[in-house]
């Protein structure tokens, strides 16, 4: 899987890309870092939405001769060749509706929680932890939908016109628990994942730029007027998304 870890990698420096930049222009209040994640989840879903398309088929396509895909770019392949690039961005309107609030939650939260610490690495830690449950809290109903629209069609006719459309037929059919199923082993890798993710970030910040160290480890009772996690796009775009191969 290669290919789709080489894709998390593209998204994850989308992701702090956008939000560094986004985040230069509208300051430091909470509803700026909110709306700079939005803005970044919604950018990183034109190609979040083919790698996680390609990943979602392969996972659900059967064994040995009953393969349909060798592999996902096979996949992405093949869904081009025979619907377009209609085929290869299919989810991409629910994908949008999962990530953009999601990650308005995921950056909003994570500097809100940051700034009532320490500071220090556990703290880090932890506030990074917290912000992926948060974010997957209120993105998981739409990824339902999502990973249903995307493996639609694979072995029979398609059952749903759109988002709404299969959200209302999962809900007619299964309740509403079919929304939160499996979310509880959701909720206990993004700890850990998005923990290292901010981890991560940190210590690239400071092995590449040491006069980050001041935003990175704010004192908590400072009230400062930078962002507890100053994201420099450029630094970014160029050293950590190589580092960065797993996504919340």
């Amino acid at each position: 899987m290669t290919s789709p870890m080489a894709g998390v990698a593209v998204v994850n420096a989308i992701v702090f890309g956008v939000y560094g930049n986004a985040q230069k222009q509208l300051g430091d209040s909470a509803w700026a870092h909110g709306a700079c994640g939005l803005l970044a989840g919604s950018v990183q879903s034109i190609v979040s939405s083919p790698v996680e398309l390609a990943k979602t088929r392969l996972q659900v396509q059967g064994q040995g001769s009953s393969r349909a895909y060798s592999g996902p770019l096979d996949c992405l392949r093949q869904l081009l060749r025979a619907e377009g690039c209609r085929g290869v961005f299919r989810g991409l309107g629910s994908t949008v509706l999962r990530d953009a609030p999601a990650f308005g939650v995921y950056f909003a939260s994570y500097e809100q929680l940051v700034r009532r610490g320490t500071g220090g690495p556990v703290h880090l830690m932890a506030a990074g932890g917290l912000a992926g449950v948060l974010s997957w809290m209120v993105s998981y109903p739409c990824d339902v939908v999502k990973s249903r629209l995307q493996v639609d069609g694979m072995t029979g006719p398609r059952r749903y016109s759109g988002f709404w459309d299969c959200a209302v037929k999962s809900y007619r059919n299964e309740g509403a628990g079919v929304f939160t199923r499996g979310l509880n082993s959701t909720l206990l890798r993004a700890f850990p994942t998005n923990a290292a993710i901010f981890t991560v970030v940190t210590w690239v910040f400071r092995a590449f730029d040491p006069s980050a160290e001041a935003d990175l480890h704010p004192h908590p009772h400072h009230h400062h007027h930078h962002p507890a996690v100053h994201f420099d796009p450029e630094l970014h775009l160029s050293r950590v998304a190589v580092l960065m191969d797993f996504h919340f």
